[in-house]
């Protein structure tokens, strides 16, 4: 099989979809993106950084909002990515929207696994998206199956502590080079109840993060037309040049 002219790997961990596309020519170590969820959607940087010789992951854990269990059930996708296909020992996670619970979450319980954390419009507080317990849009559907994975209920946001946002200053200290993108207008995932928070905290924390806010962008689009800002955050966060 093939994605966009590049060989593309289709295989199983524990039940679950893995994907890997292969670059035409690898940088040497193998440096990998793995997009956490929405694998083809907005893929301006991925693409970039094929092209460049990164490869390219998914492993499908869909619909569990980046819960203790599915973080373990990443971290078998990367045993099998690092192990059995050879990759870097190190990923530069990518987390778009409720991809950002993934990514975080792993990188949080696995540090060493993660050579770099790029957020865009991320969920980092369950309440806010699906709950939609502040000004978003909320989502009723999404919302009671993450209520039942995570066993929380509609008030127990003040006990809940499984949030990102929560773990921003833990995160900090790791050292984990961060991008976070966002719209300024977002009103799904409000910038105002996740990223604005989050960036603010690993600030004053010390963590190393940048962020590009886009002043007139909804939830919609993720990423950059022009993906220049992201591919040199993974770059930098390799130590390629």
């Amino acid at each position: 099989m093939s994605f966009e002219g590049y060989k593309r790997i289709d295989f199983r961990v524990n039940g679950r979809d893995s994907v890997i596309i292969c670059p035409e020519k690898p940088i040497e170590g193998n440096p990998w993106i793995w997009k956490t969820e929405f694998f083809e959607a907005f893929n301006y940087a991925e693409r970039a950084l094929l092209e460049r010789g990164f490869h390219l992951a998914y492993h499908k854990v869909s619909d569990l909002y980046g819960c203790p269990e599915s973080v373990e059930m990443m971290k078998e996708f990367y045993d099998a990515a690092t192990g059995e296909y050879g990759l870097n020992k190190k990923t530069a996670l990518f987390g778009f929207s409720r991809g950002g619970l993934y990514a975080f979450n792993f990188a949080l319980k696995y540090p060493g696994c993660a050579a770099a954390v790029y957020l865009d419009a991320p969920v980092l507080d369950v309440y806010s998206w699906p709950g939609g317990f502040g000004h978003g849009e909320g989502h009723p559907q999404c919302w009671e199956q993450c209520k039942k994975i995570y066993g929380i209920t509609d008030e127990g946001r003040a006990d809940f502590k499984g949030n990102p946002l929560d773990h921003a200053e833990e995160f900090a200290a790791l050292g984990i080079p961060t991008l976070l993108i966002c719209g300024a207008v977002d009103r799904v995932v409000p910038y105002d109840e996740n990223g604005e928070l989050f960036y603010n905290k690993m600030k004053a924390a010390g963590g190393k993060i940048e962020q590009i806010v886009k002043p007139d962008c909804d939830h919609h689009p993720h990423s950059l037309h022009e993906p220049e800002p992201i591919c040199d955050f993974v770059y930098g966060a390799y130590g390629l040049k």
